[in-house]
């Protein structure tokens, strides 16, 4: 409606639903949206994900696409992510100047901080001894190191484009320090929403109403320059 869209990014382990509420909140203010699938989820293709080597390519062609229509206007495109998808949409947004404000939503800041909180989570395993050997067995398969893999270092290439950073201070799924490390390595314009009570990705329905007020207006300000 306003030619401006959002691409929305998901989380690791999730599917396009999961961002449903925050587009349905985003179209009700007349941005259009894009709800995008992480490889080797939903419906994408692939067996695994690569913590961005591949999924940057992925990003490019939806990129491509939504600049090929012309009810899009190329200069109003921003960009949305939760946890893992918050990682990606930093990333990408670093690589691409085309992408106007970022949204990250419990983003972690890098795996070497994250990961023993996130084995946690998703295995249920102690930290020791399987952290280690499942950052051992993942290097191995991917050929990435695990120091590699840093949000820090995508971050400040994004300004002078803004991003907004969210994280919960009772997250269990990302170390909840990983927000104000990425806002420490930030740079200007950038904002933190830190909330002790949350849990992971828990704003846009524990906070509801304050969630949509400031992701609106963060976008209406950088993207319609209201």
């Amino acid at each position: 409606e306003n030619g401006a869209v959002i691409i929305m990014q998901h989380g690791y382990k999730a599917t396009r639903r999961e961002m449903l509420n925050e587009a349905e909140m985003l179209h009700k203010h007349g941005y259009g949206v894009l709800l995008t699938t992480v490889r080797a989820h939903d419906y994408s293709e692939g067996e695994n994900i690569t913590l961005g080597i591949y999924e940057m390519s992925d990003m490019e062609a939806w990129y491509q696409y939504l600049i090929s229509r012309d009810d899009i206007n190329p200069n109003q495109i921003g960009i949305l992510g939760n946890s893992y998808g918050g990682m990606l949409a930093i990333q990408y947004a670093s690589q691409n100047e085309n992408i106007k404000a970022v949204v990250a939503n419990c983003a972690f800041s890098s795996m070497s901080d994250t990961v023993s909180t996130s084995v946690k989570h998703f295995t249920g395993f102690p930290e020791f001894p399987f952290v280690p050997l499942i950052v051992f067995w993942a290097e191995q398969n991917t050929g990435i190191k695990i120091e590699e893999i840093d949000t820090t270092k995508y971050i400040p290439l994004i300004s002078p484009r803004p991003v907004f950073l969210m994280q919960g201070g009772r997250d269990t799924v990302i170390s909840p320090s990983s927000g104000q490390i990425l806002y420490d390595a930030a740079t200007e314009p950038k904002e933190l929403w830190f909330d002790a009570e949350l849990g992971h990705t828990e704003f846009d329905k524990e906070r509801a109403e304050e969630y949509e007020t400031r992701v609106v207006e963060f976008f209406d300000t950088y993207l319609l320059n209201q």
